[in-house]
């Protein structure tokens, strides 16, 4: 004999394949979220933070991530030009001089188009839109010396050079994009003294009165405390913009169009005052970058 069904046992079943109805028209919805982004960075703080920045936009999005942490500079480029990575994030004067190997440009406007217009020929890489946030080269000086001796632009330092030790971190005096050329602009620095020393202690040496001067990146940690360090403006703009803006394989793009919007959201959140002090609660508070990033970006979502 066949069992009658209670009128309960069928709702229960109509109820179940609704929800699988709407769990099957839900995947289809979303299933470019479903896709694994893989999300490289360089081997410093900053473009650590900032690739979890990303990382973070994405899985909010419901996108699976996957980090690929600390890929040495010189062959990040190649890592997603070989479909190693999807995207990483990348400055637009490494872009235009050590990438493309092109003449120098010290608009950032134009350095972004160079380098987004050449990407896109070349590689078939997109750079997605670029932040104020530069990190750029620079000088900096110890603030009670910039303020003795009335140094505030590197045109103030040229002319107080000889009265002046520097804390040279050697390779700077003679890439062509330092020293080199901030000499063919603004003429001589003939320094009192200078020593080479590592970089990474530049702003002990600094601080212990063992030197008045030292190149600098502009959103180096450090530099948020202003009354020991001074950065040096460049009046004279000598050096190329390093604007931070995503790049990213147009492939992967494509194929996932909401993705432009999402990571360009983080880039309009960061300029360089606001990446610094980032940068300084990881090299300076000694907190994880990890917790840096994820505490920053609850603030902007």
């Amino acid at each position: 004999m066949r069992k009658k069904i209670k009128p309960f046992s069928v709702l229960v079943i109509i109820l179940v394949l609704a929800l699988m109805i709407a769990a099957c028209g839900s995947n289809s919805t979303n299933q470019s979220n479903n896709t694994t982004i893989r999300i490289g960075t360089k081997d410093f703080t900053e473009n650590l933070i900032v690739g979890e920045l990303y990382a973070l936009a994405l899985e909010d999005a419901g996108y699976h991530v996957e980090r690929v942490p600390s890929i040495a500079g010189s062959v990040i480029h190649t890592s997603l030009v070989n479909n190693e990575i999807d995207m990483y994030p990348e400055y637009t004067g490494t872009g235009l001089l050590a990438v493309l190997k092109m003449d120098l440009i010290t608009d950032p406007d134009e350095v972004y188009k160079t380098v987004k217009d050449e990407y896109e020929k070349q590689f078939q890489i997109t750079w997605l839109n670029y932040s104020q946030a530069n990190d750029g080269a620079g000088l900096v000086i110890r603030t009670d010396v910039s303020k003795k001796l009335g140094i505030t632009t590197i045109s103030d330092l040229q002319k107080h050079a000889t009265e002046l030790r520097f804390a040279s971190q050697g390779e700077v005096d003679q890439r062509e994009d330092g020293i080199p050329a901030l000499e063919r602009v603004y003429g001589k620095m003939n320094w009192k003294s200078s020593k080479v020393y590592d970089n990474s202690l530049k702003y002990t040496v600094l601080s212990n009165n063992e030197a008045d001067v030292a190149p600098a990146y502009t959103t180096e940690g450090q530099l948020v405390n202003k009354d020991v360090f001074t950065l040096l403006e460049d009046d004279k703009r000598v050096w190329p913009p390093y604007n931070l803006a995503p790049v990213i394989q147009n492939t992967v793009l494509n194929a996932n169009p909401n993705l432009a919007e999402i990571i360009n959201k983080i880039s309009a959140a960061l300029d360089t005052d606001t990446i610094t002090a980032l940068n300084a609660k990881v090299d300076v508070d000694k907190e994880e970058y990890e917790d840096v990033a994820k505490a920053f970006y609850e603030s902007i979502k």
